[in-house]
């Protein structure tokens, strides 16, 4: 069972309850970007007790903490994430809202070399694409 989230909380010093130990092991478990509210459903499952304001005040607690990555994706509510040192960027389904992680080094480069030839260190970016899919 992987709860990476529970771990980074020890870690940092978060103190965790009963709660919060449970939205921390539905989120380490999500294999998307839920919002609150989706995460909210998924926690009411194991605990019907969870209120959305302790969710919502325990992912803000984990986003200070440097626990989780918001994101605010066009046209959507805060999505979150597992914040990781592996970088990666995003193409977000206009349709279907599925997000899609990816990496490009051609794409890293290009960055690069935008950032150098306007005279700038590249310390930090996020991309994200938006797109509906191809039919065939």
């Amino acid at each position: 069972m992987n709860n990476s989230i529970e771990i980074k909380c020890q870690k940092q010093g978060v103190r965790l309850t009963d709660q919060r130990k449970l939205i921390a092991k539905v989120m380490s478990e999500s294999e998307d970007h839920p919002d609150v509210d989706e995460l909210h459903k998924r926690v009411n499952k194991l605990d019907s007790k969870i209120s959305i304001a302790t969710v919502y005040r325990t992912v803000k607690l984990f986003e200070e903490a440097g626990i989780l990555s918001k994101h605010d994706f066009k046209g959507t509510k805060a999505r979150y994430e597992q914040a990781t040192h592996e970088h990666h960027d995003h193409l977000i389904d206009i349709n279907t809202g599925e997000i899609i992680e990816f990496v490009n080094e051609d794409i890293e480069k290009l960055q690069k070399k935008v950032s150098e030839k306007l005279g700038y260190k590249l310390v930090d970016h996020r991309l994200e694409l938006y797109g509906s899919k191809i039919k065939k």
